[in-house]
Order: C-alpha cells, then structure tokens, then sequence
C-alpha cells in the first residue's frame, strides 16, 4: 500500500472510528481566528476540521515529518481552495512557527513518538501565546492484544502529567470520553485556565 493510499486510509477511519471526533472538537473550544499547530498532521482530517474551525482569519499549520501526507494535504488544500492551512515538514523538532503565535498545539497518537518529550515540550513552549494550549491525545495500554500494544505506540497518562509538568506545564483539563486514549489539555505553568 502506497504511502498516499494510508494517507486516505487514516481518513477514513477518522471519519469511521473516530465518533469522538465532534466531541474532540467541541471540547478544544476552538474560536474564530485561532493559530492551530496540528503536529503529527498524518492525513490531515483534524487539520480540514480545524481549518473550518478557525475561519479565514484564522491559521492551521499542518505538521509532519513524512512529506508524502504532506502532499496529500497539499492537494486537499488546492482541491478545497484553502488559504489558511500551511504544510510544514518537519525533521524531529519544530523550529519554524511564529514565537508566541500559537493559541493550540495540537498532538494526536504523537507523544509516544517523542524521544525526549520534557525536552520538546519545553522547546515548543516558545510557540505558545500567553494562555495557549498544548492538547496531546495518546493510546492507552489495553488488556487485548493490539499492534498498539506490540508496538509499544501508548503511553500512561500519568507519565504525560508528569513530564509536562517538569517542562513547565500544567494540566487544566482532562476529558475520558475516549476508550483506547487519554486526552488532556495543557497550559504554561503561571498562566490563567481562560481562553
């Protein structure tokens, strides 16, 4: 199967398997003109939500390290005349958003990825305007047999707490509506929970 053929694949499922996508959605409380970094873009069905989301006056970087799903996005951007989603292949780090221009990063089955995740954290804070969030969606272990679990592609949600918060940052929300991942929201440690 062709890198673009998974790309559609991973679509797919979005629309299929991920019921919880509308919740997901509705639980960011997204508003109009919203700078959105989707890391780990993939196929790109959380940045097209996005891009309706944040409205023309809005921004969602599309990020990822495979330039096959970036192209995939590329053609969606062109198909569907977008203008306010930008692809932004990436080696392992982020080094090109706009300091403090960021109100949401957002990391969906990304963090188990991260080599050293207090390290990047602390890094990508730089991204971060005043009250901005940091969301991070991970697998969770499960008692079945699963590539998930063959692959190690999970990681305890506690262990997510606590890395964040030694790079700086704080837990202000945690959702449980989805049954094989954690879901939390984080923000800079000494700002206010509103946004």
């Amino acid at each position: 199967m062709s890198i673009l053929n998974r790309a559609e694949m991973f679509n797919r499922k979005a629309n299929n398997i991920k019921s919880k996508s509308n919740e997901v959605i509705r639980s960011l409380k997204i508003k109009k003109g919203y700078v959105i970094c989707d890391i780990g873009s993939g196929g790109g069905y959380y940045t097209m939500r996005f891009a309706a989301e944040v409205g023309l006056d809005g921004k969602v970087y599309a990020i990822d390290t495979n330039k096959a799903f970036l192209s995939y996005i590329g053609n969606q951007i062109t198909e569907n005349e977008l203008t306010n989603v930008e692809t932004m292949l990436v080696d392992k780090k982020v080094k090109e958003l706009p300091i403090g221009g960021c109100d949401l990063i957002f990391l969906r089955n990304v963090y188990h990825h991260i080599e050293n995740p207090e390290e990047y954290f602390r890094e990508i804070q730089q991204f971060l305007k005043p009250n901005g969030r940091i969301v991070i969606i991970d697998y969770k272990k499960s008692n079945k047999f699963s590539f998930i679990n063959l692959m190690h592609h999970f990681v305890k949600e506690e262990d997510i707490i606590s890395i964040m918060s030694k790079a700086g940052f704080k837990q202000v929300e945690t959702f449980d509506y989805l049954p094989n991942q954690s879901f939390n929201i984080f923000q800079v440690k000494g700002y206010s929970h509103l946004y």
